[in-house]
């Protein structure tokens, strides 16, 4: 029964640790995309061409 305890407790734990660096990721900028919002609209008409294309 204790080793039940025990990898509950490390299991909580190790989330909190991957939580906590997603948390520090996000606030330090990692994800933020700024290229593809301003090339974005350089590639949709090429997008609906190919769609259109497709279903003839």
């Amino acid at each position: 029964m204790s080793v039940i305890y025990l990898l509950l407790t490390l299991s909580i734990l190790v989330a909190i640790i991957f939580f906590i660096a997603f948390i520090v990721s996000v606030k330090s900028g990692q994800y933020d995309d700024s290229y593809t919002p301003s090339v974005r609209m350089l590639f949709d008409d090429e997008l609906v061409k190919e769609e259109t294309k497709n279903n003839n």
